[in-house]
C-alpha cells in the first residue's frame, strides 16, 4: 500500500483502523480526544505568546493555569 496514493478519506480510515488495532476502540477515542483545532489567530498573537516573560510572570501564569 502506497499511502501517497490514498485520498484523504482513505488515509483517515486507515489511520483510524491502525489506532483501533494498536489501542482498542476506547484507546483510539481517548487518543483522538486529545486533539482539537483550537481557536484564535496565532499569526497575530505569536509575538505575545512567544515573548520572554519575567520569572514573576511565568510563575503567575502557572498559578493561574493550576487554579482553573
Amino acid at each position: 500500500m502506497d499511502v501517497n496514493e490514498l485520498n484523504p478519506s482513505q488515509l483517515r480510515q486507515q489511520g483510524i483502523e491502525a489506532l483501533v488495532k494498536a489501542l482498542g476502540a476506547v484507546g483510539m477515542v481517548r487518543f483522538l480526544q486529545q486533539f482539537d483545532l483550537g481557536s484564535g489567530d496565532y499569526t497575530r498573537d505569536r509575538p505575545t505568546l512567544l515573548a520572554d516573560p519575567s520569572l514573576a510572570d511565568a510563575i503567575a501564569q502557572i498559578r493561574q493555569t493550576r487554579a482553573q
